[in-house]
């Protein structure tokens, strides 16, 4: 297992992430692991060498928090060896997501991240989260409040990094200057949709990103369980799979193309189709962590076994090929006028 700076920061994270939304049990159809097997993934990740660990709030409404910070209890582990990422902005009562009452327990307001993370802390059983991330886009909070909020909780000590996870570029970019011009704490990561099937991150945000210094964490980078080997072209998905009730996030055909060329060059080197989709992600430039999920042992280890799987630049173009999105304006015509310079 490698290390590598979470973006500009000095915080060190290894280069695979272990993500708990399978821990719980009231998560889609997701989350099915106990405190029991949650001890287990953490205590293996640990011995392989993971010291990054990622949750939210909303996963199985606080319950994969909790299992979480009992994992490390009933381990014995060091506070200050591991790193504890978690998020908010989805609704945390049935009342919220309907929207008919609870009207404050969700999104990014004042309000919400005050009381979310006091209510994170205490699941997770820390004093304190390394990195806290947004969830997502929220429209009806104006931006400086969700920043100027998280400056204060990095002030109180009760963050140490703030992150962000799945906005637009312009919105990013912006808050990105705002804190800047305010001198408020900055996101130093961006959590993202990224993998072989699903490269839309490569058209505005990854060189945003890359440009502005931010520690990128694919999730999600076996695109929802397409690129475990287990969906082929014109052949039914196994029984029970993720994706066979929860087919998220969206992929198009070009995903039975990636499977091939993931399966041909497994063939080469001796890896599983994973293993190889996963180190795609890791030789992408502004990766800092790919985060991986698991609901049994046999899926970890074989996840683990990515950091050790090396590919030539021969084979890393041609699984660039397969997928490579195509060129949208204006990146086309940037791209033109900057051609002989």
């Amino acid at each position: 297992m490698q290390y590598r700076n979470l973006g500009r920061t000095g915080l060190k994270v290894s280069e695979l992430c272990l993500g708990t939304m399978t821990f719980g049990s009231n998560f889609r159809n997701i989350a099915e692991v106990d405190q029991r097997d949650a001890d287990q993934l953490v205590e293996r990740a640990l011995e392989a060498g993971v010291n990054f660990f990622d949750t939210a709030d909303m996963y199985s409404m606080g319950e994969s928090e909790s299992i979480l910070g009992q994992a490390f209890k009933n381990l014995g582990v060091d506070r200050d060896k591991v790193v504890i990422a978690t998020k908010l902005r989805a609704p945390m009562s049935t009342e919220a997501a309907k929207g008919t009452g609870d009207v404050n327990n969700v999104g990014l307001s004042r309000k919400h991240i005050m009381a979310s993370i006091d209510a994170s802390l205490k699941r997770l059983g820390t004093d304190h989260i390394d990195l806290y991330q947004v969830h997502g886009w929220d429209k009806s909070t104006p931006l400086e409040e969700t920043l100027k909020a998280f400056d204060d909780l990095v002030r109180s000590g009760k963050v140490l990094y703030p992150g962000c996870s799945n906005w637009p570029a312009r919105h990013l970019a912006r808050a990105l200057t705002i804190c800047e011009y305010r001198d408020w704490a900055q996101f130093v990561s961006l959590q993202a949709y990224y993998a072989l099937a699903g490269r839309d991150l490569e058209y505005e945000l990854l060189p945003l990103a890359r440009e502005q210094g931010l520690g990128v964490m694919p999730w999600s980078p076996l695109a929802g369980g397409m690129l475990s080997g287990k969906f082929r072209r014109d052949q039914a998905g196994p029984e029970g799979a993720r994706r066979t009730d929860f087919n998220f996030p969206p992929v198009d055909e070009r995903v039975y193309d990636a499977v091939d060329a993931l399966e041909a060059v497994a063939g080469e080197i001796g890896a599983s189709i994973p293993q190889v989709a996963l180190a795609w992600t890791l030789r992408q430039r502004g990766v800092a962590s790919t985060i991986i999920g698991a609901n049994k042992l046999s899926q970890l280890e074989d996840n683990l076994g990515a950091v050790d799987v090396t590919l030539s630049d021969d084979q890393l173009e041609r699984l660039n090929d397969v997928t490579k999105p195509a060129p949208q304006y204006p990146h086309w015509m940037v791209a033109r006028q900057n051609s002989a310079h």
